[in-house]
């Protein structure tokens, strides 16, 4: 086995130094000397070669902070972006805590971002040079898909690389826990805490041929067969509408392979992809913003329906880990909320429960809408609240389970993210898409429209409205802004 370079750093010196160094000068050259990848380096001196000082200390301001959702950030150089340094040091820290804790296997996936195929690459590296066996996906693959093949393989800890919605210069880094759910407290300060005693990445051990190295091996198709099947389950006696016509984008992501697939086994044949998005393109050229909740994201999905006269469009964000819906309605075409997507989805599942003898639980996070409450006490069904996350409703499930209170059957909230049955323990923009479309067939089956669906359940259970406002404010001014607050 070759491995480079020799001996780890272990005293956590490097760590220390860098979150106490007031100077971002003097972080910017000690970061240098610790990067192992001479793009990143020659990018960092050349931003001190300008005298550029505001960009210089917003690359330099802190470290990154791995938490519950792991990492995300800007690429780049510096302490404060994604880059190869970042993802080295980070991996080596979940491999320590790894051993420490559950000694096993790691399930290793990414997205289609341009960075993505070198931070899979460095992270099986780290992985394979400390003697944890890995299992890889060896193409771009949805972030629910990672998570599945975590739970199905027995995995000790999940890795996606993938920076799900944001746009084209961020990229991420999730971890899910022994139970395939993303990581909650106090893990993930375990997790940081393990990070910060590693040393710098140019002396973090890596495997010289990782893909080739002893306990790497890659996830074959027949995984994808597994989910497909769970997903099959999942859809019980639905009855796909043949004629109903559909497009679909997946924001030039990695959705469309797997949810083509999908459609066509639930029995599908109209399902029409926006060519312009349809291929994995990490650039995003047609979007800057490729999150399917923002204005104008699903122009060109309207317009290609528009065209075929359609008659529901379903769109997943790049990683496919979320659902957005839109319908025609008066001669234009509106997008559902996730609250409407979500409540719609719940009946819908609750209605066709086919497990009598386990009482179905619904779970929702404290920020949507109170009308699931309803909508389960309409069906007998258990429903929980809880924290804003799918680690929180899925380990909230998994915690009820085991109590004997029942048998998840759907979780949403409302950013558009729903777990549809129990085959994946994270949201999943796949399932539930095609749970959608099965709920349109039903719906043109009775003679009715989705719309006409969700009037009755405003009927029965009230009217509940929402809304939502983002505000980004980025940079160290943004950090600043947000802890002034």
């Amino acid at each position: 086995m070759g491995i480079v370079p020799g001996e780890r750093h272990k005293s956590g010196k490097y760590a220390m130094a860098m979150t106490t160094i007031k100077d971002p000068l003097d972080a910017a050259i000690a970061w240098i000397a610790g990067d192992p990848d001479p793009v990143t380096r020659k990018e960092l001196q050349a931003v001190i070669d300008s005298g550029d000082f505001d960009d210089l200390a917003d690359r330099m301001h802190g470290t990154l902070e791995f938490g519950t959702a792991g990492l995300r950030g800007i690429v780049g150089a510096g302490s404060n972006r994604m880059n190869r340094a970042v993802i080295i040091r980070a991996t080596r820290g979940v491999a320590d805590h790894v051993l420490a804790k559950n000694p096993g296997l790691v399930v290793v996936g990414r997205d289609a971002r341009l960075s993505s195929p070198q931070f899979l690459e460095d992270t099986i590296a780290v992985l394979a040079a400390a003697g944890i066996p890995v299992r890889y996906f060896d193409a771009p693959v949805a972030t629910p898909i990672v998570a599945y093949a975590a739970r199905v393989l027995g995995a000790q800890a999940g890795i996606i690389i993938t920076a799900s919605h944001n746009p084209a210069d961020y990229n991420g880094y999730k971890v899910y826990a022994p139970n395939a759910v993303q990581i909650v407290p106090p893990t993930d300060t375990e997790i940081a805490e393990s990070i910060d005693r590693v040393g710098p990445a140019v002396e973090v051990p890596r495997h010289d041929d990782p893909f080739h190295a002893h306990g790497v091996g890659r996830i074959s198709d027949d995984l994808l067969d597994r989910y497909l099947t769970d997903l099959e389950e999942v859809r019980g006696d639905a009855q796909a509408e043949q004629e109903l016509r559909i497009v679909y984008t997946p924001m030039h992501g990695v959705g469309w392979r797997f949810f083509e697939e999908a459609m066509r086994r639930a029995g599908y044949r109209r399902v029409t992809p926006v060519p312009e998005q349809v291929e994995p393109d990490g650039r995003f050229p047609t979007t800057h913003f490729p999150n399917p909740e923002e204005p104008g994201a699903l122009d060109l999905a309207i317009a290609l329906a528009e065209r075929t006269d359609a008659d529901i469009i379903l769109s997943n964000d790049p990683d496919a880990d979320r659902l957005a819906v839109a319908l025609p309605s008066d001669g234009t075409w509106i997008g559902l909320s996730g609250n409407q997507i979500g409540c719609l989805l719940a009946d819908y599942v609750l209605e066709h429960w086919s497990e009598p003898d386990h009482r179905p639980m619904v779970i929702e996070s404290i920020v949507s809408s109170p009308m699931l409450a309803s909508i389960a006490q309409r069906h007998g069904a258990y429903f929980d609240q809880t924290l804003t996350g799918f680690k929180w409703i899925w380990n909230a499930a998994l915690d009820l389970e085991a109590a004997g209170t029942g048998r998840f059957a759907f979780g949403y909230e409302e950013a558009l993210g729903y777990s549809v049955g129990r085959a994946v323990r994270d949201k999943d923009g796949i399932s539930a898409g095609v749970v959608f479309a099965d709920l349109a067939s039903a719906c043109h089956a009775e003679g009715i429209t989705v719309l006409d669906r969700l009037e009755t359940l405003y009927r029965h259970h009230g009217l509940w409205v929402s809304t939502q406002k983002s505000i980004v404010r980025p940079g160290a001014e943004g950090i600043a802004e947000i802890d002034a607050a």
